[in-house]
């Protein structure tokens, strides 16, 4: 039965929970009113805390703290990016974050964040490709046919109407299950030999692999004048999808420069090459696309503002359902001031 949050329990939507609450709304409405949220948040970009994810390398991957704020409400995520695990059947990314109070300090929710890291991945990129992204375009390739993939694609086609996709992995074995899970969801779909043949006819293309290396999954050669890339896979030092004279050609949209800089596509440019901050675009205070010909880049690094704008959604959302557990993390005395006397009691019943 639909219940309300008691006091002095966070409510906490475990991974079970959080599928059954995406399946209860629907993919694509999750995903379009998520891009709602961000877009509002976007809007309102100046009253945020901002800093570049706290991050802890090391020779197998990274794990990091994101955090924020907009005076009202803190937000985090803790995630990790580990593209090994894939080896032994573990996820590359798991997430996990929380809301607070800031007037009392008090947490507010307590959530599982690799689905919804996944979902709020797409809804970003696609959001941007509204304002990025030809005018009509229909025809995506996605290479990279891993976890995110699906996402990707499910949320183009709600926010832009793309519903033709061209597939490339290295392991046709992924792209083939990305076709098979995107079976009778509205996509003509088109599963690829290489990369060059991924783009023939693409207005659009997703790049979004796992290894953490400087790769190469577009050249200078496959990018034709007025194609929009949405570069999801480049977000850390040393990882990086695109060949740097790509980026030289493209004018460039990121997040938030300071952390870009570090860990996206633009590592590999000049400290001070020009980039546009999307938010920008979003607010009206600066353009996105300007003319058919012109290449745009969406240098996706992911950014504590669209986790912020996920948690948000998520506890809008849960009010009235059952897709929650009460968690019982906040200790209650009743004297504030007497917490020892709490725990004596607690051995006396």
């Amino acid at each position: 039965m639909p219940r309300a949050p008691k006091l002095n329990v966070v409510p906490f939507v475990s991974v079970d929970n959080m599928m059954k609450l995406v399946l209860a709304l629907g993919i694509e409405r999750f995903l379009v009113e998520l891009a709602g949220f961000i877009e509002a948040d976007f809007r309102r970009w100046e009253r945020f805390d901002k800093t570049p994810r706290v991050a802890s390398h090391s020779h197998d991957g990274v794990i990091e703290l994101m955090p924020t704020s907009d005076g009202e409400v803190y937000g985090f995520k803790y995630v990790n990016g580990h593209p090994k695990n894939a080896r032994d059947g573990r996820q590359t990314v798991t997430a996990f974050g929380m809301l607070a109070d800031v007037s009392t300090g008090y947490p507010v929710l307590l959530t599982e964040m690799t689905i919804l890291t996944a979902l709020r991945t797409a809804a970003t990129s696609a959001l941007a490709a509204r304002y990025l992204a030809p005018k009509g375009a229909r025809t995506m390739a996605i290479i990279g046919n891993g976890a995110q993939s699906e996402f990707q694609a499910l949320a183009f086609k709600a926010l832009t109407g793309v519903d033709r996709l061209r597939l490339y992995d290295i392991d046709a074995g992924a792209s083939a299950k990305c076709a098979r899970n995107l079976e009778g969801l509205g996509f003509d779909i088109t599963i690829c030999v290489s990369g060059e043949e991924a783009l023939i006819g693409a207005e659009i293309v997703t790049t979004v692999t796992a290894d953490k290396q400087y790769a190469t999954i577009l050249t200078d050669n496959m990018v034709g004048a007025g194609l929009h890339i949405n570069a999801v896979g480049g977000d850390c030092p040393g990882k990086t999808e695109l060949a740097a004279d790509i980026l030289r050609r493209s004018e460039i949209f990121v997040e938030y420069p300071p952390q870009t800089r570090i860990e996206g596509e633009i590592q590999q440019l000049e400290p001070d090459h020009p980039v546009t901050e999307l938010w920008q675009v979003i607010a009206g205070t600066a353009r996105g696309r300007r003319e058919a010909g012109q290449i745009t880049l969406f240098d996706s690094v992911g950014f504590a503002i669209e986790d912020f704008s996920a948690l948000r959604y998520v506890r809008e959302k849960l009010a009235g359902t059952s897709f929650y557990d009460e968690l019982d993390l906040l200790a209650d005395p009743d004297d504030p001031r007497d917490l020892f006397g709490m725990v004596l009691r607690a051995g006396r019943t």
